[in-house]
């Protein structure tokens, strides 16, 4: 019997993928837990329809992160922290306030665990950092640290 997956499967797929099976493990085990639907064609169309909707929102949200990326090359952003005299800080810049300074300075909200500072952040100057923001998808920014 062929079903539809409507949530992963361990050792049958992923969702929304075709797969052959039983009609025992179909009827007894994929049904009843919500985890399949048979594969009518109507099923069938309405997958194709979700899979060519979800592919379009993808490449819509592909192409702003992109633009974003784009963006973020002009941005410097400004972290103030406390150093002693020879310019090293007490502590270091955190991921954080690298996402606070984003927000406040050029008005882009980012996760702060989507920030990777390249070399970290322990003394006063410029430095650069990273930000995921789409699947293989980067935007470089550089942060400029300043006494306080």
């Amino acid at each position: 019997m062929k079903v539809i997956l409507l949530q992963d499967v361990k050792a049958q797929g992923k969702k929304g993928d075709i797969v052959n099976v039983s009609d025992g493990y179909a009827r007894n085990f994929l049904f009843p837990k919500g985890l399949a639907k048979e594969a009518t064609a109507s099923a069938m169309n309405m997958l194709q329809t979700q899979q060519a909707a979800m592919q379009r929102r993808m490449n819509v949200e592909e192409a702003a992160a992109l633009e974003l990326a784009e963006k973020m090359k002009t941005v410097t952003v400004t972290v103030k922290a406390k150093a002693g005299e020879n310019g090293k800080l007490f502590g270091s810049v955190t991921n954080k306030d690298v996402a606070d300074a984003l927000q406040r300075d050029a008005k882009i909200s980012l996760d702060k665990r989507k920030i990777e500072l390249v070399d970290g952040v322990k003394n006063l100057g410029e430095h650069t950092a990273r930000a995921s923001l789409y699947p293989n998808v980067f935007g470089e920014f550089t942060v400029n640290v300043i006494a306080e």
